[in-house]
């Protein structure tokens, strides 16, 4: 019987897929992308040189700024469409590798011959789509593969309102789920969280160190090192 965190996984693989083929259009927002456009200049100076680890790449958006400072870009996701849309970028093959994958339990022989081992893990608009357990499983699943020391940048949406979906349901351990609609109608119930700064470093504290969190009026990111 699937239960219910598979079922929560289920719906982002579906609405992600859905939207793969307009998800750059669908999101662009000036606002967003001005903070986007100054976060990027941020993480580029973190990671400057790195081989990054990039979790649930999407179409490519965040992978193509970080290829430009990058040592190594691995660029994982567990959607097919998500990937043919960023492999479609055309960004150099010696600089970026593309993994079809699951974040959760990534694979042990993940970085590529030659490579310098991952130094540096970046994810965007992913944490806020897993649920309090899964946060929690992947942050074993890094500590895991990758060790301590490893910087983690977390970036997602701040909630805006009169313009961020309603919340829809909230559970006993405070997640939260929105309903969205597909290109061709189908409604899902998508897990989406908005957590606080406060709550963000709670749930960190047990495993990394130098926890920092900065807000933008439409993102905020969150930066730390693995214990």
């Amino acid at each position: 019987m699937t239960d219910s965190t598979d079922k929560d996984r289920d719906a982002v693989a579906r609405y992600y897929a859905a939207i793969a083929a307009d998800y750059d259009a669908i999101e662009e927002d000036e606002e967003r992308s001005e903070d986007i456009e100054e976060v990027a200049d941020g993480v580029a100076g973190l990671v400057e040189g790195m081989t990054v680890l990039e979790l649930a790449c999407g179409t490519g958006r965040f992978t193509e700024i970080l290829a430009d400072v990058a040592g190594h870009v691995i660029a994982v996701d567990s959607e097919p469409a998500m990937l043919e849309q960023a492999r479609e970028r055309g960004l150099d093959e010696d600089l970026v590798t593309f993994v079809q994958a699951d974040a959760l339990d990534l694979p042990a022989d993940l970085v590529p011959d030659g490579v310098d081992p991952v130094k540096a893990v970046f994810t965007g608009f992913w944490w806020s789509h897993l649920t309090r357990a899964h946060q929690e499983q992947l942050l074993a699943t890094l500590r895991k593969r990758l060790g301590k020391d490893v910087l983690l940048i977390v970036l997602d949406e701040n909630y805006i309102e009169g313009m961020s979906l309603p919340v829809a349901r909230t559970d006993a351990q405070g997640n939260t789920w929105q309903i969205v609609n597909t290109p061709d109608g189908e409604r899902i119930e998508l897990p989406k969280n908005y957590p606080t700064d406060s709550s963000l470093k709670k749930r960190l504290a047990n495993v990394a160190r130098e926890i920092r969190v900065a807000r933008w009026d439409t993102v905020w990111v969150l930066t730390c090192r693995l214990k």
